[in-house]
Formats: structure tokens, C-alpha cells, sequence
């Protein structure tokens, strides 16, 4: 199960976009909780604390609960936005979430073993990481924090498919109900002698040209002064 992050916030009483931007320069990231059935709030975070917490990947996949003038209401991340060029949290999108009601989060993909495969210990390939998150469906206490891949048996030129990841009780990928299985991780050889040949080539060309060049100039210097 995912970990449970306090947070605590303070109710907003004004809105707009000046407003946040007063916020902002205060130190503070502006929020929206919505959902379950109950009108949207507008509250703020200090930007430090929160900065803080989403230091940890765990954060982004966890049940937050939120604390509002003492009461707490659980909610998870639906968005956030952060400042395109600066390590800046711009606004926040909080979901709340009712015990018996399912949700729909995107959890962090953990690939473990990935020296120990055969495909790289032994057939000298790579991992290719072709999904490194995916989103689950399950009831807020069997959200799980992270999915693990174990590619210890992997072999060279062989993946891994959605429908092949072991779930924890309880939890679903929505994207093997519509068909949409998929790879989401692979071993091969990645060759790159064939691009460095053709490199090798054209400075063997240019060199030639230039080599040609240089002897033009010199029979035209020769017709000059003959």
C-alpha cells in the first residue's frame, strides 16, 4: 500500500489569477480539492514544506491527507503544475477520495535485476525501458506506491508485456480491459558500429576532396606560370 503524506493547508478567501500571483510571491502554492460529491475548495500550501515532500517519487502515487482548520480529508494528485524554468510549484489539482470507491492513479514502474537478465549478462544487450509508468485502478487503501518488474530471466531480443506484471490484490491496469497490452520493457543489441562506418566514410571522402582540391590548385598554380 501507498505510504499516507499530512499536509496542511489554509483556506483561500480570495481567487483569480492576481491572487495567485500574491500567493506566489508570498511563498505559497495556490490549490483546487474537489470531488466526491462536495463543492471545490480553494486552499494554498507553504511552497518549502511541500517542495519538501515532493522530493520523495512516492509522493505523486500516494493518498495525501489534507488538513483544512484541523479536519483532515484524504484526496491524491491529479495534477500539478510547475514554473517551466524555475524549481518552482506552480498550482496544485486534489481529487478526494471516498474508502469504497475506486480511483485512477499512475504509479511509478521499479525495474528489478537488470544486470542479472541473460539478455545483458550474457547476450551483451541493453534495457530499454518502453514504459516507466502506468496507470492502476483499485480502491484507495490497495493504491500501491510503485508496480515491480522482475527481469531477472529476460532473455537477448525478448520484452515484457503490460498483461505479464505481477499485480499486488486488489489492483488492475484499465488498459489491459480495452486490449491495449503492450511492451514495457526489452533487451537487444544496439548497434552503432554501422553509423560510426558511415562517419568514417564521409571524413574519408571530404579528405579525398579536399586532397583533390589541393591538387587542382597546384597543376592550375603550375599552367599559370608555365
Amino acid at each position: 500500500m501507498a505510504k499516507v503524506f499530512d499536509l496542511v493547508a489554509e483556506e483561500r478567501t480570495d481567487s483569480g489569477k492576481g491572487a495567485s500571483r500574491r500567493l506566489r510571491r508570498a511563498g505559497k502554492v495556490p490549490a483546487i480539492v474537489y470531488g466526491a460529491g462536495r463543492a471545490p475548495r480553494s486552499v494554498y500550501f507553504e511552497h518549502a514544506s511541500l517542495l519538501h515532500k515532493m522530493e520523495n517519487e512516492s509522493f505523486f502515487s500516494s493518498v495525501l491527507s489534507i488538513s483544512v482548520k484541523g479536519k483532515a480529508r484524504q484526496c491524491i494528485l491529479k495534477d500539478v503544475q510547475m514554473h517551466p524554468a524555475k524549481r518552482i510549484v506552480m498550482h496544485l489539482d486534489l481529487q478526494r477520495i471516498v474508502a469504497d470507491e475506486k480511483i485512477r492513479m499512475t504509479v511509478p514502474i521499479h525495474f528489478l535485476n537488470e544486470e542479472a537478465a541473460p539478455g545483458v549478462k550474457t547476450g551483451g544487450g541493453t534495457v530499454a525501458h518502453l514504459v516507466t509508468e502506468i496507470e492502476v485502478s483499485c480502491l484507495p487503501a490497495n493504491l500501491p506506491e510503485y508496480l515491480e518488474i522482475d527481469i531477472a530471466e529476460l532473455e537477448l531480443d525478448q520484452s515484457l508485456l503490460l498483461s505479464q506484471i505481477s499485480l499486488p490484490e486488489g489492483v488492475e491496469i484499465p488498459d489491459l480491459e480495452n486490449d491495449n497490452d503492450r511492451s514495457v520493457v526489452s533487451i537487444h543489441i544496439i548497434k552503432v558500429a554501422v553509423i560510426e562506418e558511415e562517419v568514417e566514410g564521409e571524413e574519408a571522402e571530404a579528405a579525398e576532396g579536399e586532397e583533390g582540391e589541393a591538387t587542382g590548385d597546384e597543376e592550375s598554380k603550375k599552367d599559370e606560370s608555365d
